[in-house]
């Protein structure tokens, strides 16, 4: 006599061949098979930004991340992600969908990546969640190409989560480290996203503004036989039977292109510092978008030309990223960046007086250090209403061995430094173009002058006065932002901990 459980399987059985008879959609979902170059489908593939009303009742096909989904009975909702911009997709049973594919549509593990057929509608109560607020895709076809794995390392709504205190007691945010160590995922946020666009901005807008006035972009060796600054905060690398060390600034071939009569020059690229500083504004490798020029009479104009450079950066961004810097404020509030035109431009000295009017103590040869030059800001900012501001005449004893003295006064130096937010973002002087005044500083610093000498050669041969200065990348975009740490505005930081991913 056959068992229960035995004449159950039988009953489930004809149920079981019943329902796939029913799936009658059953050629509209499913996991593709790997994309390998195989063929070239005749589709065109629509841009989730571009789901607007004017394409309400069109049949369109969208790749896109499966950001969220939510079964609700007889229907699913997705949120469908590409890169900053995502859209609400909705898979109802109906003539398209059958139960199976709703189930298949819920199960989708988040972040994997889909191709979907699906009607644009205009949808009467705006999508607050969605950037696409006006419409979403009802969808007829759904095809996995890359299935995510289930277990995320991180939560892409707890990435972006603000960090408000006391507000959202309880949620969940995702701390730095985590972050850094799965930053794939952590750059899909739309956080990410924006900070990441933005930067692009400021180097396209870098060269765009430079090229236009005339500078040539040029390219420089980051390994090299001496370190660049002097100093003893430098990366030693083997080199065949000798060291090498890595670059801490291009500026030795900055100014031999000058001396090469190129004139106005810029470059972009990495810079290396083996210092090992742990704080929210350094990093051992980062971007530096360095400038040279040669004057005509007095530094002032060169200075004038790198203030107006970051003048055009800051209208640029403000006129062309709004949207980004918006994306990036909602998670980071911030006040947006103030700057004057003409650059405000303050001597070293009258600094130092507005930080002894509030109560700080320093003496004429000091340097700033990171809190005084925070106060200075914000006293700056106060008095001037700027976040966006020139220090010039530092004291020559704080600046490297090929700073220009001040002919004026020999304790003060014709260089200078460029703030945003009380942070310094550029360091920059007139170079010393005479190879004997060179040495001489070369010596007075205790540097081995054999190891500069090709340096110092360089300008045997007629060399035209010049400045310029360093900037870095991360440091702009974060200041730029009001974000707290540059690792946010570092796509793969490298600091004193960190040598990965």
């Amino acid at each position: 006599m056959p068992s229960a459980n035995a004449s159950r399987k039988t009953q489930e059985k004809p149920r079981e061949l019943m329902d796939a008879a029913e799936d009658y959609a059953k050629e509209r979902y499913g996991v593709s098979s790997m994309i390998q170059s195989q063929e070239k489908p005749d589709r065109v593939l629509v841009r989730v930004n571009d789901l607007t009303v004017q394409k309400a009742d069109e049949v369109v096909w969208v790749r896109a991340r499966v950001q969220t989904s939510r079964a609700k009975g007889k229907q699913c909702f997705l949120v469908l992600r590409q890169q900053q911009f995502n859209v609400q997709a909705l898979v109802a049973v109906g003539d398209h969908a059958s139960k199976q594919m709703v189930k298949f549509a819920a199960n989708i593990n988040k972040e994997s990546i889909v191709d979907v057929e699906g009607v644009v509608r205009k949808v009467n109560q705006k999508i607050g969640s969605c950037t696409q607020q006006d419409v979403e895709l009802h969808v007829q076809k759904i095809y996995v190409i890359s299935l995510a794995e289930p277990r995320l390392p991180l939560q892409l709504e707890d990435a972006i989560r603000p960090e408000v205190e006391g507000e959202e007691e309880g949620r969940a945010t995702v701390n730095q480290d985590t972050r850094l160590d799965n930053r794939v995922i952590d750059l899909r946020t739309s956080t990410s996203q924006a900070v990441f666009r933005l930067q692009s901005g400021i180097c396209h807008l870098f060269r765009e503004t430079l090229i236009n006035k005339g500078f040539v972009e040029i390219q420089t060796p980051k390994i090299i036989s001496a370190a660049s600054e002097g100093g003893a905060n430098v990366f030693t690398v083997s080199y065949f039977k000798n060291n090498a060390y890595l670059a801490q600034s291009p500026q030795l071939y900055k100014q031999m292109c000058i001396c090469a009569d190129f004139e106005k020059v810029f470059c972009v690229g990495p810079v290396f510092r083996a210092e090992d500083s742990n704080t929210h504004r350094h990093l051992t490798e980062f971007v530096g978008l360095d400038i040279e020029m040669a004057f005509n009479y007095h530094y002032h104009e060169v200075v004038e030309e790198i203030a107006d450079t970051l003048v055009q950066i800051f209208k640029g961004l403000q006129e062309r990223f709004q949207t980004e810097i918006q994306t990036v404020n909602k998670q980071f509030p911030c006040e947006p960046f103030k700057f004057l035109e003409p650059t405000l431009r303050l001597e070293y000295c009258e600094g130092l007086a507005m930080l002894r009017e509030a109560g700080i103590e320093m003496g004429d040869e000091e340097d700033l250090s990171t809190p005084n030059e925070k106060l200075l800001g914000r006293l700056v900012k106060e008095k001037y209403d700027t976040d966006f501001y020139i220090l010039d005449k530092y004291p020559l004893a704080v600046r490297p061995f090929y700073t220009m003295p001040d002919p004026k006064n020999l304790k003060q130096s014709n260089s200078y430094d460029m703030f945003m937010r009380g942070e310094e973002i550029l360091s920059g002087a007139q170079r010393i173009h005479d190879p004997q005044l060179l040495t001489e500083r070369a010596l007075h610093h205790g540097i081995d002058l054999e190891k500069i000498k090709a340096y110092i050669d360089s300008f045997r041969f007629g060399a035209p006065p010049h400045a310029g200065g360093g900037i870095g990348l991360e440091r702009v975009t974060m200041l730029f932002l009001g974000l707290h740490n540059i690792r946010q505005t570092s796509m793969f930081p490298r600091d004193p901990k960190r040598l990965t991913p």
